[in-house]
């Protein structure tokens, strides 16, 4: 296990091993203008959502690590305190890619990458018509970290008004995790993509409680077979199976290992069945 302070390591080298660590990381696709009109678009992906009531976002353009210039995103909304923050998508990433280019002051990134803009309702800077999610927001605050190459500065927005493409909400409404086909930064060059088997649910325990890991019998808990994750399992369930659901499940499995059948129905899902078995 390599432990080290971050006063140990070079700039450089401590913001290699931070971005590998810590993703994959949501793009803020941030779309300002300066005090001339001047219009600028430029991915960043510290970022993500704070709060939904008041609805804030937070994502931070930080100081150059090479140079210690600022960005011109940074500078913008503090001259015009507005930004559109658009999601990032497959189909768009390496446009995406292109805007994130050392282009000097006053080049539109839009013309480079060949993004259309489109006009806000709301703020001043203009929205990426190919974005999906579009979030018109004030800025609130500007919070600088350092002064020095490297340092963040957090732009926190209240979003104003969402512009989100009809064809990617599900039938409730909401939007649909398996059409919208975001994309994430993670270390280096690389990126993730939301799809396909990369994507799994979990039910997130909101309301009810799991009986716990340490409620499990000291042969479950201990195996050598069963998973951190398998344990995380059964330890989700919220009651104790009874006695009659154990003994049918027990009846049905009857001749088979135990534990190699309760691993096989927790890849089904089959949590409660699994328990069962085990007890």
């Amino acid at each position: 296990m390599l432990s080290v302070t971050p006063e140990e390591l070079t700039v450089p080298k401590l913001h290699q091993l931070l971005l590998g660590s810590v993703g994959p990381r949501p793009i803020c696709f941030a779309s300002t203008i300066d005090a001339q009109g001047n219009r600028n678009l430029a991915p960043f992906s510290f970022f993500n959502v704070f709060s939904a009531n008041p609805p804030i976002l937070v994502f931070s353009p930080a100081r150059s690590g090479r140079t210690n210039e600022t960005k011109h995103t940074h500078d913008n909304v503090k001259e015009v305190p507005q930004v559109v923050i658009n999601v990032v998508t497959y189909e768009m990433v390496h446009q995406m890619s292109l805007t994130s280019s050392p282009y000097a002051k006053g080049v539109d990134e839009f013309v480079k990458s060949g993004f259309t803009p489109i006009d806000s309702d709301l703020v001043k800077p203009a929205r990426v018509k190919e974005s999906p999610i579009q979030l018109e927001c004030e800025v609130q605050q500007v919070v600088e970290l350092g002064q020095n190459g490297g340092a963040g500065n957090l732009v926190i927005c209240k979003v104003l008004k969402m512009h989100i493409d009809e064809s990617k909400l599900n039938e409730h409404g909401q939007i649909d995790q398996t059409k919208i086909d975001l994309v994430a930064r993670m270390g280096g060059d690389w990126y993730c993509r939301a799809h396909g088997d990369a994507m799994f649910e979990l039910v997130k325990p909101l309301t009810n409680c799991g009986i716990g890991v340490d409620a499990l019998p000291e042969h479950i808990r201990l195996s050598h077979v069963l998973s951190g994750n398998d344990l995380g399992q059964l330890g989700n369930i919220e009651t104790i199976p009874d006695n009659d659901f154990i003994q049918g499940v027990k009846a049905e499995f009857a001749g088979k290992d135990p534990i190699l059948t309760a691993k096989s129905l927790l890849a089904e899902g089959k949590s409660k069945e699994a328990l069962a078995l085990l007890w």
